[in-house]
C-alpha cells in the first residue's frame, strides 16, 4: 500500500504546544459511522453507552533524554527501549562520532557505555555504577517531549506534570500515551455514574512511534518493538463485557495495539505479556476493540494509517480536513477524537 495515501497537508500553527486546561476541556471530534459531531472531551460521558468499558495504558514516561559527552564531542541519546537491567536501546544524535565501546559522560555522575550499533543508527548504553538506572535518569534526564513540540520550545517544568496522565503508574514509557492525558478524577467519577467501566494495561511506548515511515509501501516499513502485558484478570474482564453486549473503548493506539496483539482469531483476549510491533494497515480485521479515543496523528504516521484502517482512509482524510478547518489542535498536546466504527 503506498504511503503517499495517508498524506494531508497540516497548517503548523494546528500543532499544540501546550495541552487544554483544564485537561477535560479540550475539544472532541466524534466520528460515529460516517457522521461527525463537534464535542468536547467532556461530553464522551453521553457518548458512550452502559455497560462500555474504557482501557487506559498505566505506563509512566521517565526522563529518557540525555545531553552527555563523549571527548570533545557532544552526543544526545533518547531511550526508547529496555533490553536488560541496566542497560537501553537508544536513538543517538551526531553518532557518528561514536563507537562501540565508547564511554558516554552525561553529568550528575552518570556515565554509560555504547554497545552493539544498530542498523538505525541506534546503539545499547550500559549504565556504570550501581545505582539503578531510574534515579540516574532523574538525575540527568529530561522528559522527552515528541520532535514536532521540542523543536519549537525547550521541556520546562510545567511538562514534568503535562506529560504525565493521571493513570500513570508503571514507569518505563519515553512517550506518553497522549489520549489519556484529556482524562481527570471528575470525568472518571462521571464516567462510574453513567455505568461506563475502565480497566488498564500498560504498554511502555518507545520513541519509534514518532519515527516517520520512509518506505515508499507500507509493506517495507519496519515497527519498533515495545514491552507490554495485560493480566488474567483484565483479559477475561474484557472478553466479559463485549459477551454481554458492552464495547471495549481502547483510550489510545497504545491500548489498541497491545488489546488487539493479545486477542485471538476467535475474539478472545487472552493474557499477554512480551514484545509487540503489530502494524495495522487498511484492511485489518479488529478483534479485541470497539472504539478508540485518539488524538490526531501526523500525515503518513502508522497511527494515522491505524485510524485509517478502523475508520476507512477517505473518511480519516475528511475527519482531518474537517479538524483542521474548525480549528482543532492537533498531536501529543492537542484535542481528541472518538472513533466508532
Amino acid at each position: 500500500m503506498n504511503v503517499d495515501l495517508f498524506d494531508f497537508v497540516l497548517p503548523p500553527e494546528r500543532i499544540a504546544l501546550r495541552p487544554a486546561s483544564p485537561r477535560d476541556s479540550a475539544r472532541l471530534l466524534v466520528v460515529e459511522g460516517t457522521a461527525l459531531h463537534d464535542r468536547s472531551v467532556g461530553d464522551l460521558p453521553g457518548a458512550l453507552r452502559a455497560g462500555d468499558l474504557l482501557v487506559f495504558n498505566d505506563t509512566r514516561v521517565i526522563p529518557a533524554q540525555l545531553e552527555g559527552t563523549r571527548g570533545d564531542s557532544r552526543i544526545g541519546a533518547t531511550l526508547h527501549k529496555r533490553e536488560g537491567p541496566r542497560r537501553w536501546r537508544a536513538f543517538i544524535r551526531n553518532a557518528r562520532r561514536l563507537r562501540d565501546g565508547d564511554a558516554i559522560d552525561f553529568g550528575s555522575g552518570v556515565i554509560a557505555t555504547a554497545h552493539d550499533r544498530g542498523e538505525d543508527g541506534s546503539f545499547a548504553l550500559e549504565f556504570q555504577g550501581d545505582e539503578p538506572v531510574e534515579l540516574l535518569l532523574e538525575r540527568a534526564g529530561r522528559m522527552p517531549l515528541p520532535p514536532y513540540i521540542a523543536a519549537r520550545r525547550a521541556a520546562d517544568a510545567q511538562d514534568a506534570d503535562d506529560y504525565q496522565t493521571m493513570f500513570a503508574a508503571e514507569k518505563g514509557a519515553v512517550a506518553a500515551p497522549t489520549a489519556a492525558l484529556h482524562f481527570t478524577p471528575d470525568l472518571m467519577a462521571r464516567f462510574a455514574a453513567a455505568g461506563i467501566a475502565h480497566a488498564t494495561l500498560t504498554l511502555h511506548v518507545g520513541a519509534g512511534t514518532f519515527l516517520p515511515v520512509k518506505a515508499t509501501d507500507t509493506a517495507e516499513h519496519k515497527m519498533h518493538a515495545e514491552w507490554g502485558r495485560i493480566d488474567a484478570a483484565t483479559a477475561d474482564r474484557l472478553t466479559a463485557v463485549r459477551a454481554a453486549g458492552g464495547r471495549v473503548i481502547a483510550v489510545g493506539t497504545t491500548s489498541l495495539r497491545l488489546i488487539e496483539s493479545a486477542t485471538g482469531e476467535d475474539g478472545v483476549i487472552r493474557p499477554f505479556e512480551g514484545d509487540t510491533a503489530i502494524f495495522i494497515t487498511p484492511g485489518y480485521r479488529f478483534r479485541g476493540i470497539d472504539g478508540l479515543v485518539t488524538n490526531f496523528h501526523l500525515p503518513r504516521s502508522t497511527l494515522f494509517m491505524l485510524v485509517s484502517a478502523l475508520m476507512g482512509t477517505e473518511l480519516m482524510k475528511e475527519a482531518y480536513a474537517h479538524a483542521i478547518e474548525n480549528g482543532y489542535r492537533f498531536y501529543s498536546y492537542g484535542d481528541a477524537s472518538l472513533l466508532l466504527p
